[in-house]
């Protein structure tokens, strides 16, 4: 059964730091374009950063967290990274992991370009 599993969520002050894991079980990561989305409260869902197939190797990133969140791919562990840093308040919400059917990152951004998706993390910037 193919499966995404977000961890490393939870609360931490304003310009501090969090790592977010996506583990799967059930298909090999490296093969498919891999996202990462947030949703605050009362907010629609929306694009964080997605990696391109190990193959392919580009990354895009919203730009509002460009420059402080970096996506990163551990093949030998099947499993994808969101390196948070710098965090802010307006960061503090639920952020899934989601896999395309496919290895590229194009229309990224949009929720529909995407066929699985993890139950989600909660981040909470606050002092």
């Amino acid at each position: 059964q193919l499966q995404l599993v977000e961890s490393g969520g939870g609360l931490v002050q304003p310009g501090g730091s969090l790592r977010l894991s996506c583990a799967a079980s059930g298909f090999t990561l490296d093969y498919y374009a891999i996202g990462w989305f947030r949703q605050a409260p009362g907010k629609e869902r929306e694009g964080v950063s997605c990696t391109s197939s190990s193959g392919g190797g580009k990354t895009n990133y919203a730009d509002s967290v460009k420059g402080r969140f970096t996506i990163s791919r551990d093949n030998g562990k099947n499993t994808v990274y969101l390196q948070m840093n710098r965090l802010k308040p307006e960061d503090t919400a639920i952020y899934y992991c989601t896999a395309r059917d496919h290895g590229y990152c194009t229309r990224w951004s949009s929720v529909h370009e995407y066929r699985y998706w993890g139950q989600g993390t909660q981040v909470t910037v606050s002092s």
